[in-house]
């Protein structure tokens, strides 16, 4: 348990810049998070004056535990924009009149600090959110769009959860272009008595893929603001017992225990090291190298890379794979996209989208070649039959009959 003391040495623990803001104009935004942290019985102990961005509030929730959370926090809107789409609503990621300017989003590795990341409509009540560590560092001005369609599931439902599609900027003077995440992001929506969940998922889900954060933040779908017990389908998941909101949240170093145990990686090295006819099966935890190496039937090594899929298929049902890099090498956009030599083998983990420890594979040799860029794979791949397998036997043999 975090003493209540702990949260008196975070700004020597934790540093993150700062930005003068008008007063007036980010004050209703501060006010709109701690009362909505009001909202479910939270005590406010301290939060920074509105002039200064990002905020930085400390609060107790209803069963004492004391929290820390650095909020981003932008104005979210429908306002009409020449040449964009009629129900379009946005927030804009900017502090002051800098628009060459990049913002670094402050993450605390320790998680005794909460990071958020939003833009806040204060007319219709509610909080689109993105992911801290996919939006940093964020070139000032960009904007992160979404519909009225999630707007009203929000209101309706309370809590929302759906992916967008993250493309490169049109500039090429864009500050931060080789260091953006362009994989596919979720965004969470929720109504403003819904807050408290979403510090429970920046808790749990910090640091997870796309699809892992979106079968988190389904989960929490289910909780009720004003009920005190979660249900057990929201643990279930998580194989913990069922819990309070507010301990699921103070408990989260376990039940990030429990999360990081969905590593697909680890239970594809379980499932391969049990497989007859593999041998040598090795995890590579190093930056850079695929992660996983066996040998079939004795053969020369076989070279495994592990991607989960994201959570919403394609229309006619397939799951997919962002196949793509977090970050590019500086002056080659291309190099965000893997080489088919780069790896033989393509195991996509299904977890997100069947709940279940399942894997389908495929030669990296079979895969679509990106449009654009020459000698690379495609960076949205469907997980289908003939291409993909259950069988990992039949691709690992499949791969040495070609190098013979």
């Amino acid at each position: 348990m975090v003493s209540h003391d702990a949260h008196k040495d975070v700004l020597s623990a934790l540093e993150w810049k700062t930005y003068s803001v008008s007063w007036a104009d980010k004050e209703p935004l501060l006010a709109f998070v701690l009362r909505g942290l009001e909202m479910r019985d939270c005590r406010i102990v301290h939060f920074s004056e509105p002039n200064r961005a990002p905020f930085y509030i400390v609060f107790d929730a209803p069963s004492g535990e004391r929290h820390g959370i650095l909020v981003y926090a932008f104005y979210a809107n429908a306002r009409p924009t020449t040449r964009r789409p009629q129900d379009e609503h946005r927030f804009q990621v900017k502090y002051g009149g800098n628009l060459k300017g990049v913002l670094e989003v402050a993450v605390d590795p320790s998680n005794l600090v909460t990071t958020l990341f939003m833009g806040i409509d204060t007319g219709e009540g509610l909080f689109v959110a993105a992911d801290p560590l996919m939006n940093t560092p964020a070139p000032m001005s960009r904007s992160i769009e979404f519909k009225r369609a999630h707007v009203d599931r929000i209101r309706a439902y309370g809590w929302a959860v759906w992916e967008r599609d993250r493309r490169p900027g049109k500039s090429r003077n864009r500050p931060t272009a080789d260091l953006e995440d362009f994989r596919t992001e979720v965004l969470v929506g929720g109504r403003q008595d819904r807050l408290l969940d979403l510090v429970a998922l920046e808790r749990i889900a910090c640091g997870l893929d796309p699809g892992e954060r979106h079968l988190v933040a389904d989960k929490l779908k289910e909780l009720k603001p004003n009920e005190r017990w979660v249900p057990h389908a929201v643990l279930e998941e998580f194989g913990i017992a069922p819990e309070a909101l507010f301990d699921l949240i103070e408990g989260a170093s376990r039940l990030k225990m429990a999360v990081r145990g969905w590593v697909a990686e680890q239970h594809l090295f379980d499932a391969l090291r049990r497989l007859d006819g593999v041998s040598d099966c090795t995890r590579l935890e190093a930056d850079g190298k695929p992660d996983l190496s066996i040998r079939w039937k004795g053969g020369a090594p076989i070279l495994i890379e592990c991607k989960n899929t994201l959570r919403t298929r394609y229309a006619d049902g397939r799951p997919k794979v962002d196949f793509q890099k977090t970050r590019a090498s500086k002056g080659n956009p291309c190099s965000r996209y893997y080489r088919s030599d780069d790896f033989s083998v393509l195991a996509a983990c299904l977890h997100s989208v069947t709940e279940n420890w399942e894997f389908r594979y495929a030669l990296t040799a079979d895969l679509e070649p990106h449009k654009t860029c020459s000698g690379r794979i495609a960076n949205m791949i469907g997980v289908a039959e003939p291409k993909f397998s259950a069988d990992a036997g039949s691709v690992f043999e499949s791969h040495y009959n070609r190098t013979a």
